[in-house]
């Protein structure tokens, strides 16, 4: 059991702990009377099938998609059975993989003793419901499995306000009625005199009254969202105003992102082999080796077709990559398909206009990746940075690096600062450069590089 009071532990480890200590667990029946109630209060593993539809590409990309679903699955806390891949031209419109692998798929459930049907694409209202009918266990998309992850894995206020509002969202056009909640209204009877006072007309029936309500939540969500992206936005211009240079990790989910903000900045956040492991952006301040201080901001992972309900939801989270001098492109090199992993980054960027923000790309992983492989990567990005977080091999490159791509100040200027005038000269050092230092009888006399707004405070001082 980790202490609070030992100097070692972080904050990330101290909720990595806490994330373990409530993990679904195999084999527990979800009927009261055949467990205890200490069993019950632990979520019972799901058995899944997964389903996949290839469309384009090569068997070697169809494979990935469905390992990578699998992934999400277990991160969700799902034990993967059996995995199915059907070659289409496209979708099938009615059951999205055609009716002679429905068939295949429910004898694969009724096999494996699967109580739920995992599909690697985002389902219309129409296919859910025809392939729940024929499979009769649960279906989900593979949008609900990464909202599902989310939802678990959300920490701050904003976070869990962002994720309900992209469920809600991929929730109301999917919204049925079970049984005679369909037709169920809240009105009287047909304008009868049995209904009472109040109950009287047509009525609304259930799924409109639960529509309305979710539209309303919808709002009521999309207010709160807005005025946290005022607060963000104003601590970003605090830091613009100060002329501290903002550097953005960004990534694929699970490229060691986070390991490499610890790595570089002892930022001490949670770190676990999981996809979407860490949501909440976490921004902290660190220096490069000639002294000028920048931030560094780990920001939510992406993902091949990340669900559009994420990225609106996210779009005040994710423009903090927008605002940076300096995107931070983590890849992870032990993958199978880093240059999927790229595309797939870069396409989110671009959705959130980030794309022509300069790029550093850092392939991790390095000691977990083959030779071939890495000889392959330095092939395709000679300009990239190669780096292990784990071990920290190339860390060192990475800072000098990030230090090289930094926006450097404009203005050379040369200087007589009187000794009691330290708060500007701290300035000079936090954001700017000092070339040259002379301590003479009238004061410090710096030749210094800086930005055009601390020039105008130092133009007293010019000599």
């Amino acid at each position: 059991m980790l202490e609070l009071d030992e100097p070692d532990v972080t904050t990330g480890e101290l909720e990595l702990e806490e994330r373990h200590s409530l993990r679904r667990v195999a084999g527990l029946s979800t009927e009261l009377t055949d467990i205890t109630e200490v069993e019950y209060r632990q979520l019972r593993l799901e058995r899944v099938v997964l389903v996949g539809v290839w469309t384009e590409g090569t068997a070697e990309d169809a494979d990935n998609s469905l390992t990578e679903l699998a992934a999400l699955a277990e991160t969700a806390g799902s034990q993967v059975l059996e995995g199915l891949i059907q070659r289409r031209s496209r979708p099938d419109t009615a059951t999205f993989i055609g009716r002679g692998k429905v068939e295949e798929l429910r004898e694969a459930v009724i096999a494996t003793g699967a109580d739920t049907v995992i599909c690697d694409g985002e389902l219309s209202p129409s296919q859910l419901r025809n392939l729940e009918q024929q499979t009769k266990v649960k279906v989900v998309d593979r949008t609900a499995l990464i909202l599902d992850i989310f939802a678990q894995h959300a920490k701050s206020k904003e976070g869990k306000a962002q994720v309900e509002l992209a469920q809600l969202q991929y929730l109301l056009p999917r919204l049925r009625g079970w049984g005679e909640s369909l037709s169920r209204q809240g009105g009287g009877a047909g304008g009868g005199a049995g209904g009472g006072v109040g109950t009287r007309g047509p009525g609304e029936t259930k799924i409109e009254t639960d529509r309305r309500r979710i539209n309303q939540r919808i709002s009521k969500l999309r207010r709160e969202i807005k005025a946290m992206r005022t607060v963000r936005q104003t601590k970003r211009s605090r830091r613009a105003n100060s002329g501290v240079p903002a550097v953005a990790i960004a990534g694929y989910t699970n490229a060691g992102k986070s390991s490499l903000l610890n790595r570089l900045t002892q930022a001490g956040v949670l770190v676990e082999d999981a996809l979407f492991a860490t949501l909440d952006p976490t921004t902290r301040r660190t220096a490069a080796e000639d002294g000028r201080v920048y931030t560094l901001s780990d920001t939510v992972g992406f993902v091949r077709h990340l669900p559009h309900q994420i990225v609106e939801a996210f779009r005040s989270t994710l423009e903090e990559v927008s605002y940076a001098d300096l995107v931070v492109h983590v890849v992870d090199g032990a993958h199978p398909d880093p240059e999927g992993q790229v595309s797939a980054v870069r396409e989110v960027l671009a959705e959130v206009s980030a794309d022509s923000i300069p790029e550093l790309l850092v392939i991790n992983k390095m000691d977990a990746a083959d030779e071939e492989t890495m000889l392959r990567l330095k092939r395709t990005w000679p300009e990239a940075v190669f780096v292990s977080a784990r071990s920290g091999a190339g860390i060192a490159e990475l800072h000098q690096a990030i230090a090289e791509r930094l926006p450097k100040p404009a203005v050379d200027l040369r200087v007589l600062l009187p000794y009691d005038r330290g708060d500007l000269v701290a300035r000079i050092h936090r954001t700017g450069q000092v070339l040259q230092t002379q301590h003479v009888e009238a004061g410090i006399e710096l030749r210094v590089r800086v930005g055009e707004a601390l020039a105008a405070d130092l133009s007293n001082f010019v000599i």
